[in-house]
């Protein structure tokens, strides 16, 4: 069985080992790719209220700063307000993407477009497509193919490396965990292979099972059905018995566009209502309010509110949405984590980078084998032809 396994861990590794190489790489270097921007660029992300206690703007003031600033050619989109005292108010716009202007909630001061750097940029393309893009979201392209491929390889792979060296014994197990640096290169590299791959494994597996929901689209299926993403659940929008529990009647909708103003009333609510909410991000009708989160998994409830009044109308909350809608937040950050601060991107950086050498070491011990094997046979050759 173990000879069944080696080979196929060997003739699946021969052709993926480069691919993966460069999309484990790619990978650790964008674990840490928000908090190297925001450390980079602090006026952008962080303020300093003038005194302590000092309220924020409410968006109504800070909408009229900020049309005095930008130009008139720009459609707002959403206007996120912070909930700590240190944060920043974001902007979006139709036009802008996914860049969003910071803006001071003390002054409504304009302090800059955030940005996304060229290097974090070709990261992405290379971990996620090979920089084969598709030509729009969602579809497939050469590169997201080839990546999705090698992608479900390496669980293969990597289930089928634990078959091969896992020991028998707890001190062949022992030794299989630590790392010789006196017994010569090759002894050094089957160390590195076997040891970091043991280390490794697990969050690797980890990375790639999460990671497959993006390259296709039957595997994201399967996978959220595994964990119940296809059962169909009431909105909290649609429950009558919830809104009177939470004393809201809704008013009548109306055509005229909304007034600033509203997001004011609406935004004093959801402060009574969540005192200890991360943000809350506007647009006509609607805040999404991020609340605190379990295992750094941001979770929002949806506050509908009448658009001219700000009267609040009906909660969605995060916990009574389909969990199909909320799997993916789950997903994203089992593959990048993101879920336990700190020290998980600090365990999937080293493991992504671990992922990323084991290849180039599997190679190493291949070709040094072969060509001892290609050594040792020469000489029967020779003796043959005499």
């Amino acid at each position: 069985m173990r000879r069944l396994f080696h080979q196929l861990h060997l003739w699946l590794s021969i052709p993926a080992g480069v691919i993966l190489t460069v999309v484990c790489l790619s990978g650790a270097a964008l674990v840490f790719e928000q908090d190297i921007t925001q450390a980079l660029n602090p006026h952008l992300y962080r303020s300093q209220p003038p005194e302590e206690g000092t309220p924020f703007l409410p968006p109504s003031e800070l909408m009229a700063h900020l049309q005095r600033q930008v130009p008139d050619t720009l459609t707002l989109s959403s206007l996120q307000m912070p909930g700590t005292p240190s944060g920043v108010c974001m902007a979006s716009f139709k036009q802008t993407g996914k860049r969003s202007l910071s803006i001071n909630p003390y002054t409504g001061h304009v302090n800059g477009w955030t940005r996304s750097y060229p290097f974090f940029q070709t990261m992405r393309k290379l971990h996620r497509w090979l920089m084969d893009a598709p030509a729009k979201k969602g579809e497939m392209s050469v590169g997201k193919a080839i990546v999705g491929v090698a992608t479900l390889l390496m669980v293969f792979i990597l289930i089928s490396g634990l078959v091969i060296w896992i020991p028998r014994t707890a001190k062949a197990l022992k030794n299989r965990l630590q790392m010789s640096f006196t017994k010569g290169w090759r002894r050094f590299w089957y160390d590195s292979h076997v040891a970091l791959g043991f280390y490794a494994t697990s969050l690797l597996l980890l990375m790639a099972l999460t990671g497959l929901t993006w390259s296709f689209g039957w595997y994201r299926t399967a996978a959220y059905s595994l964990f119940g993403g296809t059962e169909s659940r009431t909105t909290h929008s649609q429950s009558p018995k919830t809104l009177r529990t939470k004393g809201y009647d809704r008013p009548s909708s109306s055509k005229r566009q909304p007034d600033y103003t509203a997001w004011d009333k609406a935004l004093s609510t959801i402060q009574t209502m969540y005192p200890d909410y991360q943000s809350a991000t506007f647009s006509t009708g609607k805040a999404q309010v991020a609340t605190s989160s379990l295992l750094k998994v941001r979770q929002t409830d949806i506050v509908n509110f009448d658009p001219q009044t700000g009267q609040v109308t009906d909660i969605e909350h995060y916990d009574e949405r389909p969990r199909s809608q909320t799997l993916r937040g789950w997903f994203y950050a089992l593959h990048t984590g993101s879920w336990g601060g700190w020290a998980t991107k600090i365990l999937y950086f080293l493991a992504a980078l671990i992922g990323g050498i084991l290849p180039i070491t599997g190679y190493y011990l291949w070709l040094t084998k072969k060509l001892k094997r290609s050594r040792n046979q020469k000489p029967l050759q020779t003796r043959h032809f005499h």
